[in-house]
């Protein structure tokens, strides 16, 4: 397959709202990939298959200035082969060969090419090619179950091996992944709930549990092999010493395990989660790092032990088994309970204990690893801010001619606006072409793709945290911010101050 072709398909999936046409359009792609289908699956998800090639935002805008070629003539196998080739360059000015070797792939691809080759490789290719619906084009393009074909997706935790297995063995192929201790799965992911009696009348009686701000990990072992990967599925086994001897010590020969480890201070109150994240990637010097910043881990949920796959039992039955293996200590504080009092009182015991609210989870609810599955419900406290809007990015895919990614600041002590953070979730279409004519109107200037305006239009922001980051002025960021709504009954002058995000930061938020 030309690269040309696929990045119609891009065009084409990006432009239409139609989650059938998405679909129909994938599938049509697939079946015209042929040997080609695995590499097209990994570069319609995003997923550059040699990983972080030493390829940063300098060097691409280097060669995105270059002239494009006139006509496509980039063959997919072809493209492959010099991301490879870029991927094996190391040693004494390895960076520039990899310049170089990008120039020459980049000065054979035209304009379109360029600008998807660029995204691809800085991991900012949105199309609307999501997994799910990947998993749906592969199963219309083989036609084999779609069931079949998401629960090999969850398994495998790579929908390109799961493609290049349907295309060539059909069903028999999709039985061959398994779950396998040491391989990791798709993690299940939650909902939110508006509050949590709205979780409770979804779900009747639920398992509630902390939900810890601590960073997500998957437990493998095999006899004394232990193995920990990151809600990515990176490998950090050597970041997290004190884990593997933990899991060492519980009663199992083989376990899957999925749960949360995090740093905790006096009192065993969470620490930030920047805090806990310092201790991923570290692999010199671990045990000063390990008696400076200890981790906890907490067990939410058994997936495996002893040989016995509990991945499609209800809840309740992998709760048991869990508390079959770990004392009470090393699990998630958890209640079950249909009452809304006691929910709401466990609620405030979470919160009150410094975290960040609760998971309600089904009863009878199976682990639909890779998914936001229904049956997980995620209740947190969330605070507003109102903020004004400094300046905004043009958006990309089904946003494309719409000012998206909003640039958010608070008043300064001098009157001026201090950058926070950005955000573009939680804005409706409709919200997207206002604040493109309102922020248009404000203009004072453009960079690349970013249109700075004047400080005037205020919007309230919902953030669950505050956390120190030295990537803005004020030394703060905005965590999981999405827009509520903007104020129009406010004026920039009326926004909040940074005063306020730093009674935030440090956990005393003003009263209303």
């Amino acid at each position: 397959m030309q690269l040309a072709e696929l990045v119609q398909v891009s065009r084409d999936v990006a432009a239409t709202r139609s989650r059938l046409r998405k679909r129909e359009l994938l599938a049509d792609c697939l079946r015209a990939a042929a040997a080609d289908v695995s590499l097209v699956v990994n570069y319609l998800a995003g997923n550059l298959p040699q990983g972080r090639i030493g390829l940063g935002p300098a060097i691409l805008r280097e060669v995105r200035g270059l002239p494009a070629a006139a006509t496509p003539s980039l063959p997919l196998a072809g493209v492959d082969e010099a991301f490879a080739e870029i991927a094996g360059i190391a040693g004494k000015g390895s960076q520039q060969r990899r310049r170089e070797r990008l120039a020459a792939l980049f000065g054979r691809a035209t304009a379109g090419e360029q600008d998807f080759l660029a995204r691809l490789v800085l991991g900012e290719l949105r199309h609307g090619a999501l997994e799910a619906l990947l998993a749906e084009a592969i199963a219309a393009a083989t036609g084999l179950p779609e069931n079949a074909v998401r629960r090999a997706v969850m398994l495998a935790a790579d929908p390109a091996a799961v493609a290049r297995a349907a295309f060539a063995d059909g069903a028999a192929g999709l039985a061959r992944f398994r779950l396998v201790p040491m391989r990791p799965l798709q993690p299940m992911l939650a909902q939110p709930a508006e509050d949590m009696d709205a979780a409770l009348e979804a779900l009747g009686e639920a398992q509630l549990e902390y939900k810890l701000d601590g960073a997500r990990v998957q437990i493998h072992r095999v006899d004394d092999e232990v193995r920990i990967f990151s809600r990515a599925l990176n490998d950090v086994t050597a970041s997290l010493p004190e884990v593997v001897e933990t899991v060492r010590a519980l009663p199992a020969r083989t376990l899957i395990a999925d749960g949360e480890v995090l740093a905790l201070g006096e009192r065993r109150k969470p620490l930030p989660f920047q805090v806990t994240m310092r201790r991923f990637g570290r692999k010199s010097d671990m045990a000063a790092m390990r008696a400076k910043l200890p981790l906890s881990v907490f067990l939410f949920d058994c997936l495996h032990v002893d040989g016995d796959d509990l991945l499609d039992r209800p809840l309740s039955e992998r709760s048991r088994a869990l508390a079959g293996l770990a004392g009470e200590s090393l699990i998630t504080p958890r209640l079950v309970t249909a009452d809304p009092a006691a929910a709401n009182a466990f609620l405030r015991r979470a919160l009150a204990e410094g975290h960040e609210g609760l998971m309600a989870k089904a009863l009878a609810g199976s682990y639909a690893a890779g998914s936001r599955g229904a049956g997980w419900l995620k209740v947190k406290q969330a605070h507003t801010l109102d903020l004004v809007v400094l300046a905004a990015e043009w958006g990309s895919g089904r946003r494309q001619g719409w000012l998206s990614n909003l640039h958010l600041g608070a008043r300064d002590e001098d009157g001026g606006f201090v950058m926070l953070g950005k955000t573009f979730k939680g804005l409706t279409d409709r919200m997207l072409e206002w604040q493109t004519s309102a922020l248009l109107e404000l203009e004072i200037g453009r960079e690349d793709h970013v249109v700075h305006v004047r400080p005037e239009l205020v919007a309230e922001i919902a953030v669950n945290e505050i956390q120190a980051s030295p990537q803005y002025p004020a030394g703060m960021a905005l965590r999981f911010a999405r827009v509520k709504r903007y104020r129009k009954d406010k004026t920039a002058a009326e926004a909040d101050t940074l005063a306020t995000v730093r009674a935030l930061l440090a956990g005393h938020p003003p009263a209303d």
